[in-house]
């Protein structure tokens, strides 16, 4: 099997990473104001992104796809649960990239949300048919124009952008801001790995795709962020006519919609192909993308935030248990059928984390709860050892 360089690699998280999603969740810290949402977005990014390393380095080293490396900790039949979900997830982003990709393209060139849809629909469709081994030469054209047109849109943005110290009406704690920035790091953890198994330098790959990632995605969620504040408002399509980019912020709605949506398709196809092997997965990614653009046309999908807060109950514990037992303990539970104690002990931490979300952790309900689900798992591995001697 041909192996991806660390240059692809990168690329290929560049373009995740340059999204309007990312944009759109940057705009919702502006009632911090700048300098609390700055630090916000620094530690959270630092955190979400130290996981989404250390979940590529598992996949990358047992030479396994994202679901399929959950196997380790859950057991053969039991990591079905995460793949399941997984997929689900999946489909909801792409959905919510083709919706919100629609809305804004739509607020500058009105020709129909529904007919955005469908364009952006078809051209992730055209991205999943060239394939993941042969994006290379388109990736370098589209992840350089990208580049570009982010660095002027940034430029209009930041030349623009006034004193304001806040937007009333979107209140956001600090803690809260933390945990939106892991959220979007942590939100790729179930697909990098689908990606890090072909590295040829795994450990070099897996450092460039996430430095590339998060240095990007720091970027974005500064451009929503100040966009927000230059515009007065957190509506995306306002900021972008209130910014002046016309076709420019065009592009890069559209391409950045199709790079990053194109990632959750094709990871889709992945996670199904790891339940069942006759799955072909570039046409469970085609299928995932039509659902996603039916979707998209049919159903309102404005505020993220509760869904990426599920994405981090379900897999913030999932990972936490992972890293315990791949880096510390060190033991394979691939050979078991449901390993139900780690079931459990997730099903514990995804408690813990909504407890914790709900009393606002200044830190951020994700780097707590994965401590404490750490910490269990190492604790219930150690008394059951001593109940066997």
């Amino acid at each position: 099997m041909k192996k991806q360089g660390v240059l692809e690699d990168s690329l290929i998280w560049f373009g995740a990473a340059v999204s309007i999603a990312e944009i759109i969740t940057g705009t919702y810290f502006s009632s911090l104001g700048f300098t609390k949402a700055m630090a916000a977005i620094i530690i959270g990014h630092i955190f979400g992104c130290f996981l989404l390393y250390l979940a590529a380095i598992i996949g990358a080293r047992l030479n396994m796809s994202a679901m399929e490396s959950v196997k380790y900790s859950f057991g053969s039949k039991g990591f079905a649960i995460f793949a399941i979900i997984n997929i689900i997830q999946l489909v909801a982003w792409t959905g919510i990239m083709i919706y919100d990709g629609a809305i804004a393209a739509g607020n500058i060139f009105n020709i129909g949300n529904w007919i955005w849809s469908l364009v952006i629909g078809f051209l992730i469709i055209f991205w999943i048919f060239i394939g993941i081994k042969n994006l290379g030469p388109v990736n370098k054209i589209s992840m350089t124009l990208l580049f570009v047109l982010s660095l002027v849109l940034a430029f209009v943005i930041f030349k623009n952008r006034g004193a304001s110290l806040g937007i009333s009406g979107n209140e956001l704690s600090f803690g809260n801001g933390v945990e939106l920035s892991i959220a979007m790091p942590l939100s790729w953890i179930p697909l990098i790995a689908d990606y890090s198994k072909d590295y040829d330098n795994y450990k070099k790959s897996s450092l460039a795709s996430v430095l590339a990632y998060g240095i990007v995605s720091f970027f974005m969620y500064t451009i929503g962020l100040s966009a927000s504040l230059f515009a007065g408002t957190n509506d995306i399509g306002e900021i972008m006519l209130k910014s002046g980019v016309g076709v420019l912020g065009l592009l890069i709605i559209v391409l950045s919609t199709v790079t990053t949506t194109f990632l959750d398709a094709y990871s889709a196809g992945v996670s199904a192909n790891s339940l069942n092997k006759n799955i072909d997965i570039k046409k469970c990614g085609i299928l995932v993308t039509i659902i996603g653009t039916i979707g998209a046309i049919i159903f309102p999908m404005d505020d993220i935030t509760d869904f990426l807060y599920f994405i981090d109950s379900v897999f913030a514990p999932m990972i936490a248990i992972l890293i315990a037992d791949f880096f510390i303990i060190k033991i394979d539970r691939t050979d078991e059928d449901f390993y139900l104690k780690n079931i459990i002990i997730w099903i514990i931490g995804f408690i813990i984390y909504r407890i914790l979300l709900n009393t606002d952790v200044i830190i951020g309900a994700t780097f707590l709860s994965i401590l404490i689900t750490i910490a269990l798992t190492l604790i219930v591995e150690k008394i059951t050892k001593r109940s066997k001697i």
